[in-house]
């Protein structure tokens, strides 16, 4: 390996890489190990069953469902940190309720608006998703604050840093 001290650190073994990748993913959605395995191991193979659809992308679609997520991937928050601490403070509404829980997984036709006592907030007005590239499957409203879950997320948009074959491939092991 490059560097100094390369000639010292070994390569990772094949569970080393699966490891990495898990970590990356989990991390990624600041998700713990309970939640985490427990999305894998049985919500998305579930999902994956009744839907008709590969595991990896029933992952996917419900990692990219969470009410967090979305507010990320609308650029209404510019971290996966932020976008919970909205979440947990009551500021978003889904579908006209008052709503605080990051991990809820949306359904196509669910919207999250801004609370009215918040519309003003410079917190809000500084983050406009106009300048940004906002998936498909998300509508914006920015005249009322507002986001709709319009279909189910597809893998073609995957950003992920990490495979999601080798974290279901990591609990398969395990």
């Amino acid at each position: 390996l490059p560097g100094k001290s390369g000639r010292s650190m070994t390569r990772l073994s094949e569970y080393g890489k699966l490891l990495r990748n898990k970590q990356v993913v989990k991390r990624t959605y600041q998700m713990s190990e309970k939640q985490f395995s427990r999305l894998v191991n049985k919500t998305a193979l579930k999902t994956s069953k009744t839907s008709n659809i590969t595991h990896d992308s029933a992952l996917y679609q419900l990692l990219e469902r969470r009410c967090d997520v979305v507010l990320l991937r609308a650029w209404i928050a510019n971290t996966i940190m932020q976008a919970r601490q909205m979440m947990t403070h009551g500021h978003w509404m889904l579908n006209g309720r008052k709503h605080n829980i990051p991990s809820y997984f949306m359904k196509p036709g669910d919207v999250l608006s801004l609370r009215k006592s918040l519309q003003n907030s410079p917190l809000y007005s500084a983050n406009s998703s106009s300048n940004f590239r906002v998936p498909f499957w998300i509508k914006v409203n920015s005249s009322d604050m507002s986001l709709e879950l319009t279909q189910l997320p597809t893998s073609e948009w995957k950003e992920l840093p990490a495979d999601l074959l080798k974290v279901i491939e990591f609990y398969a092991r395990v």
